[in-house]
């Protein structure tokens, strides 16, 4: 073979094996970084908190939650917290040596969008104590969403039977209660969408904050 065939033959080998060499050559970004980056730019989960407070222009209340008994109402809670659902509601319904209601209407009375609702925790053997607080619904069993309830009084009757389904409770009110009882006094009359027990002057959620 002539000199003159070789070089271009040697010439033409040395392409091919950069070419393969760079056909082998890994990304600059594996799949497995990708992943990485994508797992490191999630937010851990954080816990709910076990207790929150909510400040009124009445003053302040602390519940304790209670996550063991109530897990999904509670994440549920504190989910519509985060969320900032809470910061300017009203207790709307006031029913003296029964309930205080909250977490569905504003001061205008304008109800306030809540799609997310939970399953009903209402046989965790928590009872409609004088205190503690539930999750308000509608009569069908599993329409709570993010209007809670605080019992001014025992209310056993919200609790559930062998023949139906009763209103979970979820926490109770640990400091504050005289701010729930003042609550509870307000003068109340119609009001928006509601024939009667709606304060006269708003009783407003000015926030609801966890503590840990």
């Amino acid at each position: 073979m002539s000199r003159t065939l070789i070089r271009p033959l040697i010439a033409v080998l040395a392409l091919l094996t950069a070419s393969f060499a760079l056909a082998g050559k890994p990304a600059d970004t594996k799949p497995a970084d990708k992943a990485a980056a994508a797992a490191a730019a999630e937010k851990p989960v954080e816990p709910p908190p076990s207790r929150v407070r909510v400040d009124t222009n009445l003053g302040s209340f602390t519940i304790q939650l209670e996550l063991s008994r109530a897990p999904l109402t509670v994440s549920n809670f504190v989910q519509y917290m985060r969320d900032g659902h809470y910061n300017g509601l009203v207790f709307h319904r006031v029913v003296s040596n029964f309930i205080v209601q909250a977490g569905g209407y504003d001061k205008n009375l304008s109800q306030r969008s809540a799609i997310r609702s939970v399953a009903n925790e209402s046989g965790n053997g928590l009872s409609n104590k004088r205190g503690t607080v539930g999750l308000a619904r509608t009569d069908a069993p599993h329409s709570g969403n993010a209007q809670f309830y605080v019992n001014l009084t025992d209310n056993e009757e919200l609790d559930p039977t062998p023949l139906r389904w009763g209103y979970a409770v979820f926490g109770r009110v640990i400091d504050g209660f005289d701010v729930v009882e003042k609550i509870g006094k307000v003068p109340t009359g119609s009001g928006g969408p509601f024939g009667k027990d709606v304060p006269l002057d708003p009783v407003i959620i000015e926030s609801v904050t966890p503590i840990q």
